[in-house]
This record gives C-alpha cells, sequence and structure tokens, in this order.
C-alpha cells in the first residue's frame, strides 16, 4: 500500500475513534439572560395564555365576545413553533376590585407567558401594575380610556389594540356638531375611568366646536332610579345627552328619559360600552333612533368578513360586542411576537425571555390584523383606530347584526 494511502487510512481510524469514545458534539444549555426572566416550555408542553375579562353579570357580552375573538385565534393558529396553546382566564367584573384579584392570581402563576386583558379600563388601572412587576405582559382588545398610555401613568407591561377614546370622543363630538346640528349637549358618567374620561374628552372637543356643555352628571353602576340626574339635565335644556357607559345603567338611563318632562325629544348617545343586544334588552323601545359611537366595522375588510363566519359557525350566534377583531388581533400579535423571540432546543424545549418578549410586542409595526395595521406606540397604543357613529333602527333584538349591509341594525350613518 503506498505510504500517502496508508496515512490517510490512519487519520480516517483515529478520528472515529475519537467520534467513538466522545460521542456526538456537546451542545451548551441554555442559560438565561433575560432581565425578566425565562419561561421554560418542556417538548410538547402547552403554550400559556391567560385572559383576563367580564364573563358573567349584565357586561358578560362584552367579555365573552373578545374571548371568542381570542379563541378563533387559537383555532386558525394551530400552534406556535411546534407547541399547542392552552386559554386560561379570569372573571374580572368589570371593576378594579376584579381586575386586582385577577393580576394577582394570574402572576403567580410561572407558566403564563402572555395575557390578553382586560376589558374595562378600570379593571386595567389596578391589573396593570401588578403583571408589569410579576414580567408579565397584556394586550388589552377593548380598553380605551386615555389614562391607560398616558405617558405620565403607563405600565411598562401594558399595550392594547382599541383605540384611545381621545379619537372617539373626539369623533362624537364632531358627529353631534356636524351632523345633527348640535349646539348644547350634556354627559353623564358612572364614575369609571373608562366613562369619565370619555365622556370629557366628548365634552372637551364639543366646546373646541363652539358647542355648549350645560351638564356633566355622574351616576352609580348599580343605580336604577336615574329620574333625578335626567331632571337636572333636562333644566339647562341640551340638545343631545352623551352617556358612555355600561348595559345595565346605561339601560335605565334610555328607558326613563323618555319618560322624563324636556327630554322627549332630546338625541341619545352612548358609546361602545353599550353597543351590544344585550343593551338592547335592557333599555328595550327606548333604545330605537338612539346613536352609539364604536368600531368601524365596515373599515376592516374581507379578512374580517371571513372571521364573522367562523364566529357565527363556531358559537351559533351574530358577535355580541364591538371588540372581538381587536381580540383576535391582540393575540395573533403574541403569537407572532413569540416566533421573534423564542430559542428552541433540539428536543423542542421553548425558552422564552419576558423582557424580549415585551419588547418584541412594543416594536410591533404595519402588523397586518382584522383591524387594519397595527403599529405600536412607546406606551402601548397600537390600533389603527377608525371609529363610526351607528343609529339603532329597531328595539328588536333578534335583528342586531351591525356593520353587515347598508341597511343593518344597527345601521352605519357617519361618516
Amino acid at each position: 500500500m503506498p505510504r500517502k494511502r496508508m496515512w490517510i487510512l490512519l487519520v480516517l481510524v483515529v478520528l472515529g475513534m475519537v467520534v467513538t469514545m466522545c460521542g456526538k458534539p456537546k451542545v451548551e444549555a441554555f442559560v438565561c439572560k433575560d432581565p425578566l426572566g425565562c419561561i421554560d416550555i418542556a417538548p410538547g408542553a402547552p403554550i400559556h395564555l391567560v385572559y383576563m375579562m367580564v364573563i358573567s353579570g349584565p357586561d358578560e357580552s362584552l367579555g365573552l365576545d373578545t374571548r371568542y375573538g381570542v379563541e378563533i385565534a387559537i383555532d386558525d393558529k394551530k400552534t406556535v413553533l411546534g407547541h399547542p396553546i392552552e386559554l386560561t382566564g379570569e372573571d374580572t367584573g368589570c371593576n378594579a376590585e376584579g381586575g386586582q384579584a385577577a393580576a394577582t392570581k394570574i402572576a403567580a402563576d410561572r407558566t403564563v407567558v402572555a395575557i390578553v386583558g382586560t376589558n374595562c379600563s378600570s379593571e386595567a388601572r389596578p391589573a396593570a401594575p401588578i403583571i408589569t412587576a410579576a414580567g408579565l405582559t397584556m394586550v388589552s382588545p377593548s380598553n380605551t380610556a386615555p389614562d391607560l398610555t398616558d405617558p405620565a401613568k403607563h405600565q411598562a407591561g401594558y399595550l392594547r389594540t382599541a383605540h384611545n377614546d381621545k379619537v372617539q370622543g373626539a369623533a362624537m363630538a364632531k358627529f353631534a356638531w356636524e351632523k345633527l346640528g348640535v349646539k348644547k349637549a350634556a354627559t353623564i358618567h358612572d364614575g369609571s375611568l373608562y366613562a369619565d374620561q370619555l365622556q370629557q374628552v366628548f365634552a372637551d372637543e364639543f366646546k373646541k366646536l363652539g358647542g355648549t356643555i350645560t351638564a356633566q352628571e355622574a351616576v352609580d353602576p348599580k343605580d336604577t332610579d336615574m329620574k333625578p340626574v335626567l331632571a337636572r339635565i333636562a333644566a339647562t335644556q341640551p340638545e343631545l345627552i352623551y352617556y358612555p357607559i355600561f348595559i345595565a345603567a346605561g339601560g335605565f338611563i334610555t328607558s326613563q328619559a323618555r319618560q322624563t318632562p324636556g327630554l322627549e325629544t332630546v338625541y341619545l348617545s352612548s358609546a361602545d360600552g353599550t353597543f351590544s343586544p344585550d343593551f338592547v334588552k335592557a333599555a328595550g323601545e327606548a333604545c330605537q333612533d338612539m346613536y352609539h359611537s364604536s368600531p368601524d366595522f365596515a373599515a376592516f375588510g374581507q379578512a374580517y368578513q371571513d372571521f364573522l363566519k367562523k364566529y357565527e359557525t363556531k358559537y351559533g350566534r351574530k358577535v355580541m360586542a364591538p371588540f372581538h377583531g381587536h381580540a383576535y388581533d391582540a393575540a395573533n400579535m403574541i403569537f407572532a411576537a413569540i416566533e421573534k423571540v423564542a430559542v428552541q432546543d433540539a428536543d423542542g424545549t421553548l425558552h422564552i425571555g419576558r423582557q424580549a418578549l415585551r419588547d418584541a410586542l412594543f416594536a410591533t409595526k404595519d402588523f397586518k390584523g382584522l383591524t387594519g395595521n397595527l403599529t405600536c406606540s412607546p406606551t402601548g397604543d397600537c390600533a389603527d383606530p377608525k371609529i363610526a357613529v351607528y343609529q339603532m333602527m329597531s328595539s328588536d333584538v333578534a335583528t342586531w347584526n351591525p356593520g353587515a349591509s347598508p341597511d343593518s341594525n344597527p345601521k352605519k350613518i357617519w361618516p
């Protein structure tokens, strides 16, 4: 055998012995360097997503509707990096106490990857600091209070796909002034963060347009007798009342306004917190012809129409509130962020840095969602806001199908 060939053979033999003795090259174990820590998900184990939503009581349609949006997003996505998605949740009650209790429980569960919620802004105000301190991140599909993304008050773990009420309040003021020709208006809030701030935005914008705010009254969410408040408002002779509150109190105000001397023909208007067939049930015939500000469903495009078909097929009913699409987008934003930052071992184990996930969510830009192209601001406003005003054409709950056609009930009338 030639000497050169013998040397080559010898080298191959030695290499073979080295591989036999040492086995496969050593793979270094993952070391978490994320400042907020990491979530480790074993091979085949689920990615744990949690919702914080109001799913019981008079405002349950708001929470159930958004939970359904998340569930459809999970159905469509199926897996993230080969892992199934597990959804659990907490009922937040649409109040501060419920938000605090839910956040405290979720913060103690170290398997949680991210949260979709809350529904009501009053829930988010105490919940966001708790979620942030735990190193978690929440994306709300329906909080709209300006306070939550105010740079002076914003919590680092908080984002939302819902519009900021600076947009909604201004839109309703412009509609009242330009479309209805109203020069004098009154407002009612229920003390919640959402209602108080939204009516104030409306009032400020209406006055900028040249209008007069004749009264700004408050009720308790559990009040049933609205006649004293309505009588005080009637004495100021407004042409329109704007009460961006929730379903129970909103129903009593609507039904009793028409029984109050001086308010028989005044325009009645509310917002997305009462934009539900449950409000129609609560208000009865008195809700007919009133106005609601809400997301503009007609602007959402074909993907939204496909979503509606899935919703009706899965749940056997029409959508119940305005923010199902925003919930779908919130969940998919989270899935995209996980895919961007997760480190995956050869055996399928996932490692997700909590700060890395938060940073990826805030870095969201031109995300193609059902509700538009979402880009997040440094304080968590991610919406592509489109607001419309709808008129209630019938008090028959069976006809509820907002934005389905030009003649639907409620009917889009502006812009």
